[in-house]
């Protein structure tokens, strides 16, 4: 065993279960972490100037690079901050290690400044609390920590370091790391009763869920789309590429609203979900989104989520990518020549159908062109185009990016990042932890302009780490997304037309101004024909660079 101190040990377990960064924000109960670091080359810390910040870079970083992902911040005040933040993570799914510095055991009795009990602040948005009080116990609850976050459903964990802990040394034995195989093999005998029930359904509907753009499925949930010729959903609030955008079977992203889905959802006999909620409204609903017996089959690597709001009728627990070939073959063997020849013509006209409303939306958008201040729709277009096919794309444009998903050419799990949780502020610091764990890849990240504001501070860090991060910043100078809710209430508002607290205005915030405050050049772009030379300057500029595109923020059509 070696002599060794709280600090080394903790950093030396990071470096074995593969962290290679940290983020992070630093005050007086993590300096023993600090001092540490300054003897390890092997970790690298990224400062964010806010706690929320560093929750969003590291939460970017867990999903686009799968691994691990730590994040310190500063005790009682800190772990506030970063809350909203983590609550996106949760949802998210992203294997987080967060910690936050604690004072010294001798003299928390006492309540010194900035003190509180910090694993229940955390354990609501956490999958394990928890606050190590000896170096002893490092090892193991930093070891428990790593693998439950990695364990599947992955998500965070929270640990709580008190200074003596980490100052203190002596020969401390560091374990090693556990990891549970993700690839749960759904069961058999569900899984011949799927193909059952689909095999008889004329219409289904499928909902592909992030799950299948984690575990890496696309291409397995593409060949059982197409041996039964059906659409293709995105769940109601997903966050990943989670089926090719441009396959002739991708339908696009479910409604969140209990009418619309319910609409939907008359149309077809059947439905598969794989991975995909069921379903995350936005608005309470005096309809019930699902028909009454309508049949369900429902697959997704957490029973939590299985038949969570409605029954299933065959409820598999597996990871998308082992079952969903056991599922193919299963069709397979059931599939008639007819059924076959049936399932080839329902993805041809869903093809046709998908090329029409593409169509549609680029002819929609060429009619405005030429309107000042830029339409979203226009923008959306010029970003489509402008983007390498090569690109990660990071998406917090919250009501101005319709169309999105079906004008981008995304067709890879990595290549697509939305906000998942719904805490907004999430767009600017995820995509650089996004950059930074796919490198080599362009990142442009589209972001309201409400957004920007909660983490701006991400820019300094965008500048001082020369991460490069194009951004477009969808400009409208309000609360676009509230005006609508509030409009949708048909009350006082709706009928004077005054929307308190809505418009940022008075003055209208300066974001070129801003970036280059803080280290990154940037433009305003009013005109939809100079978006792409925009972006393209961005791209080749090598570093962080910020759009600001004017658009208009009409929200009654």
């Amino acid at each position: 065993m070696p002599f060794t101190s709280g600090k080394q040990a903790f950093l030396e377990i990071l470096k074995q279960e593969g962290v290679e960064i940290m983020f992070g924000n630093p005050g007086t109960t993590e300096l023993p972490l600090m001092d540490g670091l300054a003897r390890e080359p092997g970790i690298r810390y990224i400062l964010a100037l806010q706690e929320s910040v560093a929750i969003a870079m590291a939460d970017g970083y867990a999903q686009a690079s799968g691994k691990l992902a730590a994040v310190n911040v500063h005790t009682s005040p800190g772990l506030g901050n970063a809350m909203g933040m983590l609550y996106d993570a949760m949802k998210a799914g992203s294997p987080l290690l967060l910690t936050a510095g604690q004072h010294d055991q001798a003299m928390n009795l006492t309540e010194p400044i900035l003190w509180s009990n910090l694993p229940p602040v955390a354990r609501p948005y956490v999958k394990w609390s928890y606050e190590i009080t000896r170096l002893e116990d490092l090892p193991r609850a930093v070891r428990r920590a790593a693998k439950t976050a990695k364990a599947h459903p992955t998500g965070p964990v929270f640990l709580s370091l008190p200074v003596d802990v980490l100052n203190a040394e002596r020969q401390v034995d560091l374990l090693e790391a556990t990891r549970i195989a993700p690839r749960i093999r759904g069961d058999k005998a569900a899984i011949e009763a799927a193909a059952d029930l689909l095999v008889k359904a004329h219409r289904p509907i499928l909902i592909s869920g992030d799950a299948v753009a984690h575990g890496d499925a696309l291409a397995e949930m593409a060949e059982v789309a197409e041996l039964l010729g059906a659409p293709v959903y995105a769940e109601c609030v997903p966050s990943t590429c989670s089926f090719p955008f441009t396959h002739p079977l991708y339908a696009g992203a479910f409604p969140r609203l209990g009418q619309p889905i319910r609409n939907l959802l008359m149309r077809h006999d059947l439905i598969f979900s794989v991975g995909g909620d069921m379903f995350t409204l936005s608005l309470p609903s005096d309809v019930e989104p699902m028909p009454e017996g309508l049949p369900l089959i429902h697959l997704d690597l957490d029973p939590w989520e299985i038949g969570k709001n409605y029954p299933a009728e065959v409820a598999i627990q597996g990871d998308p990518k082992a079952t969903l070939p056991d599922l193919a073959e299963a069709l397979r063997r059931r599939l008639s020549p007819d059924a076959v020849k049936a399932a080839k013509s329902r993805a041809f006209e869903l093809g046709k159908a998908r090329g029409v409303r593409i169509a549609d939306l680029r002819k929609l958008a060429q009619a405005e062109a030429g309107r000042t201040p830029i339409t979203p729709l226009s923008l959306v277009v010029g970003i489509a185009d402008a983007v390498p096919d090569d690109a990660v794309v990071v998406d917090e444009s919250i009501s101005s990016g319709g169309g999105l998903r079906d004008l981008l050419k995304c067709q890879v799990p990595k290549g697509f990042y939305g906000l998942r949780g719904g805490g907004i502020g999430w767009g600017l610091p995820a995509a650089l932890g996004i950059k930074l764990a796919q490198a080599g890849r362009p990142v442009v990240a589209l972001v309201g302009d409400g957004s920007a504001m909660y983490t701006i501070q991400s820019l300094w860090t965008a500048a001082h780490d020369s991460i490069p991060v194009v951004y477009v910043i969808f400009n409208n100078a309000s609360y676009r997304i509230l005006k609508q809710r509030t409009l949708a209430l048909k009350g006082f508002s709706a009928e004077d037309d005054k929307y308190v607290a809505m418009d940022l205005v008075n003055p209208r915030l300066d974001y070129v101004g801003l970036a280059k405050s803080m280290g990154v050049p940037g433009e305003l772009v009013e005109k939809s024909a100079d978006v792409g030379p925009a972006i393209h300057r961005g791209l080749a500029s090598g570093g962080p660079y910020l759009v600001d595109v004017r658009i208009d923020g009409s929200f009654k059509s």
